[in-house]
């Protein structure tokens, strides 16, 4: 005689477990649900006779496939350096200026050089190239040393006042504390703000400029236009790289701060450097 538990509503017997007068029922499983878990069983013994499955001490399984994702993958990257093979001879082969006059040429460039500018480049022009303080933004049109895509290109390849490289961009702005008073300092900062703005103290505007046309337009030009031979900073417009407020001006003419940037030619070769100067002068301020 059995002593099993059976529910008075359903007539099923219990499992006879019970949790606070709650009784489980002893359904069996559905039928569909045991052979799909028979078929996962067979399945996975299939799996692991089939492909590599079971650790070992330094490897695994081979299975008797003998597939390989690491494997897969050296192939697809191979076929993918294949595949680019062809463009990358072709870059190394055209002028920088005739780029972008082939549409696939161009799409790969700017491709390839988005790319190594996340890489390389991104740490301090920021992901989307527009910059911070003291790094330039690449999207705008003032550019210190040219913003064609040859002027682009030289400065990538050999830096900015990059002493391991003998074609580096390089000038020096000195530091004119040691030879204008601090009156003709704020003089000056007054004019450079006039170009573009309106300076604190009008007045201060007029013997700024005779100081400015006696000591600086030489570099920046006679109306602040700035010099690219030169890397000397366009003064006459709204972009500041150092900062624009005339206490910060006047902290630049007194004791300049320099910035530096790597040469990324011997690092990353001339045809990566082709594609990051395209990439960057169709950011949208390439000359």
């Amino acid at each position: 005689m059995s002593d099993k538990h059976v529910d008075e509503v359903s007539g099923v017997a219990t499992t006879g477990h019970e949790w606070d007068g709650i009784r489980e029922l002893d359904n069996p499983m559905p039928r569909w649900w045991l052979w799909t878990l028979y078929a996962t069983i067979v399945w996975s013994i299939g799996y692991v006779i089939a492909y590599p499955a079971i650790p070992l001490i330094s490897s695994a399984t081979p299975g008797l496939l003998g597939y390989s994702s690491r494997a897969e993958v050296v192939a697809e990257l191979a076929e993918a350096q294949i595949a680019q093979g062809t463009l990358l001879e072709k870059i190394a082969a055209t002028p920088l200026d005739e780029i972008a006059s082939d549409p696939e040429l161009l799409q790969f460039a700017i491709a390839g050089g988005s790319s190594a500018f996340k890489v390389n480049c991104a740490q301090c022009h920021g992901s989307g190239a527009a910059g911070s303080a003291g790094y330039p933004n690449l999207n705008d049109d003032d550019w210190l040393w040219g913003g064609t895509v040859d002027d682009i290109y030289l400065t990538i390849a050999h830096g900015v006042r990059y002493g391991a490289d003998d074609d580096t961009r390089y000038s020096e702005m000195p530091a004119f504390g040691d030879m204008l008073e601090t009156s003709q300092i704020n003089e000056v900062a007054a004019y450079v703000v006039s170009l573009s703005d309106t300076p604190r103290e009008p007045a201060m505007v007029e013997p700024g400029k005779v100081i400015y046309t006696e000591n600086c337009a030489a570099c920046h030009g006679d109306n602040g236009e700035g010099i690219t031979d030169f890397g000397a900073p366009r003064l006459s417009d709204g972009i500041w790289l150092k900062g624009s407020t005339e206490a910060e001006i006047a902290a630049q003419i007194r004791n300049p701060k320099h910035g530096a940037m790597p040469a990324w030619v011997g690092r990353l070769g001339a045809r990566a450097i082709k594609q990051l100067a395209v990439y960057v002068h169709t950011l949208g301020g390439g000359q």
